[in-house]
């Protein structure tokens, strides 16, 4: 079984630098061409089925793979981001203004309290049962397009690995993908792709770059 994780085209909330989490924003120009570029890669993969994000952002960035494959896309709700809660549509500079102590905590891997943002351990769980599920279900190649945080934490729950504690990922950048293929012995899965895509994709799996959302 092989996994590609697609992470979605850039927005403006991405452009903007704001924290997107489950706010329901579209790709912009750039992003819809940076899926229309992307998509080839992808399609030389020869995935047997495409599974989205219930976000607009995602689901469009899925449906120029599924246009230039004859493929239908199905909509797992479990795949959305991350949900920030009271932070969505701000920057880091007025997280870190209007709540200094619970921005500390995250940006040191912790999950701030009252503010409504997910744990970490709950998103890993979330979104890797769907990712696992998806590949059981598919048997062969399966596209996941998603986004940064749910990427990146979903596949921390496939390698065995405590999101709470390990943060051995770096998010992908916008339109980057990643490969993971099942093997016979613990964990069960392991990268072969990380971040790829892009002008100089050296297809290391050390590579690394973009925002978690």
């Amino acid at each position: 079984m092989t996994l590609v994780l697609w992470r979605h085209g850039q927005t403006d909330y991405n452009l903007e630098g704001r924290i997107q989490g489950r706010v329901d924003i579209p790709l912009n120009d750039i992003g819809r061409d940076q899926a229309a570029s992307a998509a080839p890669d992808l399609v030389a993969l020869n995935p047997a089925a495409i599974f989205s994000s219930p976000l607009e952002r995602a689901r469009q960035t899925a449906e120029v793979l599924a246009s230039a494959i004859g493929l239908g896309v199905h909509v797992d709700n479990r795949l959305a981001e991350r949900s920030f809660g009271r932070w969505e549509g701000l920057s880091r500079a007025q997280i870190e203004e209007r709540w200094p102590e619970q921005f500390d905590v995250w940006r040191s891997g912790g999950d701030p309290e009252g503010v409504g943002v997910e744990t970490r351990s709950d998103a890993a769980l979330r979104v890797g049962t769907a990712m696992r599920e998806i590949a059981a279900a598919v048997g062969g190649t399966a596209v996941v397009v998603a986004h940064g945080a749910a990427i990146t934490l979903g596949t921390t729950h496939l390698l065995g690995l405590d999101p709470s504690s390990w943060f051995g990922l770096h998010g992908l950048g916008n339109c980057r993908y990643a490969v993971l293929n099942s093997m016979n012995r613990p964990p069960e899965w392991r990268i072969s792709r990380w971040n790829g895509g892009g002008e100089g994709d050296s297809g290391d799996v050390g590579a690394h770059g973009g925002h978690l959302s």
